[in-house]
This record gives C-alpha cells, structure tokens and sequence, in this order.
C-alpha cells in the first residue's frame, strides 16, 4: 500500500526540450489552423464594423438621454 502512494506522489519532470522547439510547435500548429478565404475575412471584418456601428449609437443615444435627464432633474 504504501508503494503504491509513492508511485502516485512521485511525478516525472518533464523532459528539457530544445529553446528553438517553442517555435517549431507554434509554426507546427499554425500550419493545422483552418485560416479564412479572402471573402470570409472580407464579410466577417465588415460585420464587426457593422456591429461596432450600431453599438456605438446605442450607447450615444443612451449617453444623451441620461445627459438630459440629468440636465432635467439638476435644474
């Protein structure tokens, strides 16, 4: 019983890896990414302007309206 603790305690360092291997995985798991077309990018990037857009004035309007009422209540 008391092995079997020791096995479970016991954990492995990790092998030491090669400074320049970071690299050699990132551009490993870049290369397994699914990247856009040229249209995609093009659609996606306008939505998010388009989105940004009507965010933005809803959040104006929402600022003018409690500016006024601010304006309103203060006198």
């Amino acid at each position: 019983m008391t092995t079997h603790a020791k096995k479970a305690s016991a954990k492995s360092a990790p092998a030491k890896k090669s400074r320049f291997s970071f690299f050699t995985e990132v551009i490993a798991e870049l290369r397994k990414a699914h990247w856009p077309t040229r249209q995609e990018a093009l659609r996606l990037s306008l939505l998010v302007l388009v989105v940004c857009a009507v965010v933005g004035a809803i959040l104006g309007a929402l600022d003018w309206a409690f500016t006024q009422l601010f304006l309103l209540v203060s006198g």
